[in-house]
């Protein structure tokens, strides 16, 4: 009498590639993406918002978009006739010619990340301060050099417009928001990052991210005594007087 055979389902990497790849895990993913990327709106709208005006400037005349770019510019010229305007409009532009894979890459990586461990309104304050502070900053090293005949003087119309002060003033916040060797890790590569980029470039823009850098080690140990200097002057506040209940009918 012969013993039954059975047939046993191999567990070589064909059975390891179905399992990688099987609907729950795949569903599960889905569902952790989705509650990653939920704990950064303000990333999210906002490189919504530049994806926007990307794809709107595609679709122009190449004269109305340069004409656009150097309008929203934070250059020396529209810092001295409008400062606000351009302040905030140019944080909403980018003049890359390509899709902007870089851009996305770097916001869906480490803004979301940056977002979710500093919180949403640490990350508008420090995103804002770090964009207003830098490109102050850059405008008054140009106008000296104008000044002083260290620069062309057509420096003053050029295009200078997107979101890196402000990227890059976060991302310093960031890497202080680590501890010990991770917190010097990450602010080293960061600063010898751009000074490489410094370096080589020599462009205003590069020394605006130093700045932008310094700007956003600055406000990371301030952050925290703002927030309770902020929810201690709300608690003083006196609490709103009840209103007396109706008299019954």
């Amino acid at each position: 009498m012969t013993a039954p055979t059975t047939t046993r389902t191999p567990a070589g990497p064909e059975r390891r590639e179905i399992a990688l790849f099987s609907p729950d895990r795949c569903r599960t993913s889905v569902k952790w993406v989705r509650r990653y990327l939920a704990g950064a709106p303000a990333t999210l709208v906002y490189l919504f918002t530049l994806l926007v005006t990307w794809w709107t400037l595609q679709g122009t005349d190449p004269g109305l978009t340069h004409h656009l770019i150097v309008s929203a510019s934070t250059n020396l010229h529209n810092m001295r006739t409008d400062p606000v305007q351009v302040l905030v409009t140019s944080a909403f532009w980018t003049d890359t010619t390509g899709f902007p894979w870089l851009m996305m890459t770097g916001f869906l990586i480490f803004m979301v990340a940056a977002e979710r461990r500093l919180g949403t309104r640490r990350w508008i304050a420090t995103f804002a301060v770090g964009h207003v502070g830098a490109t102050v900053v850059t405008v008054i090293g140009i106008a000296y050099a104008l000044d002083h005949n260290m620069l062309a003087l057509n420096i003053a119309h050029a295009s200078d417009v997107g979101a890196s002060y402000g990227f890059y003033a976060v991302a310093a916040a960031f890497a202080l928001h680590f501890t010990g060797r991770r917190r010097l890790i990450c602010a080293s590569v960061l600063i010898g990052y751009l000074i490489l980029c410094a370096g080589y470039g020599q462009t205003f823009t590069d020394y605006g991210h130093l700045a932008a850098v310094a700007i956003g080690f600055a406000t990371y140990p301030l952050a925290p005594l703002v927030a309770r200097r902020w929810a201690h002057s709300r608690s003083a506040q006196p609490a709103p007087a009840a209103q007396p209940a109706p008299a019954a009918a």
